[in-house]
C-alpha cells in the first residue's frame, strides 16, 4: 500500500477493520454492526475511487507496485461477500431494515387496535362500595 496509495487508503481500511472487531467482540450491540456495514460499503466506494485515481502507467509499474494494486483489487472484490456476511450477522443479531419512504396506507391492519372510549370495559379497580357490607 505505501507504494502506490495516499495514506487515506490505510487509514480507511484498518479503521473499518478496527469497527469490525469492535463489533465481532460485543455481541449484543446492533449500533456495531451497523457502523461496522456501513464502513465497508464506504470503503468499497472510496477502494474504487482509490484505485482508479493512483493506478500508474505502465511504464512505471514495477512488481512492487503490480502486487499492491492485485491486493487491493482482491479486497475490493471480496467486500462485497463481506457485506453479505456482516449483514447476515446484524439480521441474526435481531436488526430488522425497513426502509420507510414516507407513504402510508389507510387500510393498515387493525387487529390489535383497542379502542380507548369503549363504555362496556370492565373497570380496572373493584368498586368497594358494593362489595363491602354495612353493619347493622
Amino acid at each position: 500500500m505505501n507504494y502506490i496509495f495516499p495514506a487515506s487508503y490505510a487509514w480507511g481500511n484498518f479503521s473499518v477493520l478496527a469497527v469490525g472487531i469492535w463489533a465481532i467482540v460485543q455481541r449484543d450491540s446492533l449500533d456495531a454492526i451497523m457502523m461496522f456495514l456501513t464502513g465497508l460499503l464506504l470503503t468499497v466506494l472510496t477502494d474504487i475511487i482509490h484505485v482508479s485515481v493512483f493506478y500508474p502507467p505502465n511504464n512505471h509499474l514495477t512488481d512492487v507496485k503490480r502486487f499492491s494494486i492485485g491486493m487491493a483489487i482482491f479486497s475490493l472484490l471480496l467486500k462485497p461477500v463481506s457485506c453479505y456476511l456482516v449483514y447476515r450477522m446484524y439480521r441474526e443479531r435481531g436488526g430488522e431494515y425497513s426502509f420507510n419512504i414516507g407513504v402510508t396506507r389507510s387500510g393498515q391492519d387493525r387487529s390489535t387496535y383497542e379502542q380507548i372510549d369503549q363504555q362496556d370495559a370492565p373497570p380496572q379497580w373493584p368498586d368497594l362500595s358494593k362489595s363491602a357490607q354495612q353493619p347493622y
